[in-house]
């Protein structure tokens, strides 16, 4: 059992997933200390208690106000000394996409980053996801002045590279591919982030993301949206990086890092 395993889901609507008790299940197999789920696309009061309350864990949801709609969630052994739900910025806080917790000296941002697909299939939230990634890229930078060891998760709805995605000439023009949301990313990495599965994993043929049409995820027409990104403090206490494709349920898979115990201290 790892000393302290972090794991990020997208689980494109927890009640869905959580079918059979699904999830939950998960929860407990996993050996995670914490367990950060995006897309719950639902309100607190409208999950049962196994989800909002299960023995053993301690759990933080931000909702979206629209019904049905992202919202994130945390599941964490241990109660964080902190937890902040909001940017600052009322657009982008009422959608429910940011939990940040602290445990210690360890930092744990779960997001759900927007997609830059408008309702016309056209690129005009764009502007509104590079927004999201600048001003969480610049509260966690708050972060690690204070010398805290900082990790951030989820779906950043964005393939870093053409390494990231099966078919990258044909998505040159597609959002989560477009040329300003990589260099956002590339930004990220600039600053002395990593990014803790590609670091350690150079090949081919790992993804996160398969579109739900048929033959797709079998066929493995994938694409990496989903990190666990770690300033240089917590990147020195990641002991291994990992995704798992075969966990079904979601047009995710979860992703996550194992980590050295004094993290926190």
């Amino acid at each position: 059992m790892p000393a302290l395993r972090i794991v990020s889901w997208n689980v494109n609507g927890l009640r869905a997933v959580d079918r059979n008790q699904r999830f939950r299940r998960l929860l407990e197999s996993s050996s995670a200390s914490i367990f950060g789920v995006q897309e719950v696309r639902a309100l607190p009061e409208q999950l049962p208690r196994r989800l909002t309350s299960p023995k053993g864990w301690h759990v933080t949801i931000a909702a979206a106000e629209k019904k049905g709609y992202s919202g994130v969630a945390l599941y964490s052994r241990k109660p964080a000394d902190e937890v902040v739900t909001e940017l600052g910025e009322s657009d982008l806080d009422r959608e429910g996409r940011l939990i940040i917790a602290r445990f210690g000296k360890l930092v744990v941002a779960n997001g759900y980053f927007p997609n830059g697909s408008g309702p016309n299939r056209d690129h005009s939230r764009v502007p509104f996801k590079l927004r999201f990634y600048r001003r969480l890229f610049a509260r966690l930078e708050k972060e690690r002045k204070l010398g805290r060891r900082v990790l951030v998760m989820g779906d950043f709805n964005t393939a870093h590279q053409d390494i990231d995605l099966a078919r990258p000439k044909q998505n040159h023009k597609t959002s989560g591919f477009l040329a300003e949301e990589r260099a956002e990313i590339s930004r990220w990495l600039s600053k002395g982030w990593t990014d803790t599965f590609r670091s350690r994993c150079q090949e081919p043929g790992h993804y996160t993301w398969w579109s739900q049409r048929q033959g797709v995820r079998e066929r493995n027409i994938g694409w990496r949206i989903d990190y666990v990104l770690a300033c240089p403090e917590a990147d020195r206490r990641v002991k291994d990086a990992f995704i798992w494709p075969r966990i079904k349920g979601s047009d995710h898979c979860p992703t996550g890092v194992d980590l050295a115990a004094d993290i926190v201290s």
